[in-house]
C-alpha cells in the first residue's frame, strides 16, 4: 500500500478553481512556492476528488472502488455530481483495477500493511456477506488487516479521513473530544483499542461554527505527502496549537497552512479535495 507520506504529487479537480476560488489560488500559489508538481482532473463533475479517485496500491496498480455513496444516489440533484472516474484516469493515462464494492477514498485511512476504516463500508455493501467483503477488501489492496470504527456521530459521510490519520505502524492521530460528551465517542476509542492502536490527540475545535456541516476547526483533515504537510487553517485561535502540533508529530517535514474556511462550509477540507499519489 502506497502510504500519504509517500506520495508526491497532487492532483486537484477542475471544478474547484470555480467553486472555491480564493481556496484554489492560494494552494496552488503554495504548491508552486514549494515546487510541488500538480495536475488538474479533467471533465470532474465535483472538487472532492479524494472520494471518487483511485486508491495507488503499489507504484504501477490503483483499484477503483465505485462510487455511488448513498447521501449522492439518494437524489436526482445529487446524482448529478457523481464524476466518471474512469473517464477522468483514461484522460490523465491512469490504469485501473475496477471494483462493484462502493466505498469512498475518505473512508480509507492507510499505512503500508493495513487501513482504517468506518463501518459505513457495510452498510453501502449489504449484498456482499461481510467476511466476504472484508477478504475482497485485503485482496484489492494488498494489505493484512482492515481495522474498523463506527460512524463518527451526526456524520452522514461515514468517512474516517476526519477520525483518525496513521502517524505510524501502530498509532493514529485524533480529534481532541475532551469537550464532547463520553458517551459520544467512547465506542470509537474502544474500537481503536481492540484494532491495538494507540492514539495521539490533535486540536480540535468546531464548536463555534454556527452551521452543524461547517467542518472548520478539523484540522486533521491534513494533506500529507512526502516533505510536506498541509495544514488547514481557519479564523480560529486554535490555529497556532495545530500549528505547533504539526510541528512536533512532523519535524521533518515543511508545514504549509492553507485558509480553508471556504470548503470547510460544506464539510471537506484538504484531504477531501485533493487526490496525492506517488509518482
Amino acid at each position: 500500500m502506497i502510504t500519504d507520506s509517500q506520495t508526491n504529487f497532487v492532483f486537484l479537480a477542475d471544478t474547484l478553481s470555480n467553486k472555491y476560488p480564493e481556496f484554489a489560488k492560494e494552494f496552488v500559489f503554495k504548491l508552486e512556492q514549494a515546487e510541488i508538481p500538480f495536475g488538474i482532473l479533467p471533465n470532474t463533475k465535483d472538487v472532492w476528488a479524494v472520494d471518487y479517485m483511485p486508491i495507488q496500491v503499489s507504484d504501477k496498480t490503483f483499484v477503483r472502488f465505485t462510487y455511488r455513496p448513498d447521501y449522492l444516489t439518494s437524489t436526482k440533484k445529487w446524482s448529478r455530481t457523481i464524476s466518471d472516474a474512469d473517464a477522468i484516469c483514461k484522460a490523465i493515462g491512469i490504469e485501473t483495477t475496477k471494483s462493484d464494492i462502493i466505498l469512498d477514498g475518505g473512508n480509507i485511512s492507510k499505512w503500508d500493511n493495513k487501513v482504517l476504516m468506518t463501518t459505513k463500508v457495510f452498510i453501502e455493501n449489504k449484498s456482499i456477506p461481510e467476511l466476504e467483503l472484508i477478504e475482497q477488501l485485503k485482496n484489492l489492496l494488498e494489505i493484512n488487516e482492515i481495522l474498523f470504527v463506527p460512524v463518527e456521530k451526526d456524520d452522514w459521510l461515514g468517512h474516517s479521513d476526519g477520525m483518525a490519520r496513521f502517524i505510524s505502524n501502530d498509532t493514529v492521530l485524533i480529534n481532541d473530544f475532551s469537550r464532547e460528551e463520553q458517551k459520544d465517542y467512547i465506542d470509537f476509542l474502544g474500537a481503536l483499542n481492540n484494532a491495538g492502536l494507540k492514539w495521539t490527540v490533535f486540536p480540535f475545535d468546531i464548536y463555534d461554527n454556527e452551521d452543524v456541516n461547517d467542518a472548520a476547526g478539523l484540522y486533521l483533515n491534513y494533506l500529507e505527502l512526502k516533505d510536506h504537510i498541509f495544514l488547514p487553517i481557519f479564523d480560529k485561535k486554535t490555529n497556532n496549537q495545530a500549528i505547533e502540533k504539526a510541528k512536533e508529530i512532523f519535524p521533518n517535514k515543511d508545514i504549509i497552512t492553507i485558509k480553508s474556511n471556504q470548503p470547510a462550509k460544506d464539510t471537506g477540507i484538504i484531504n477531501c479535495l485533493t487526490w496525492n499519489i506517488k509518482k
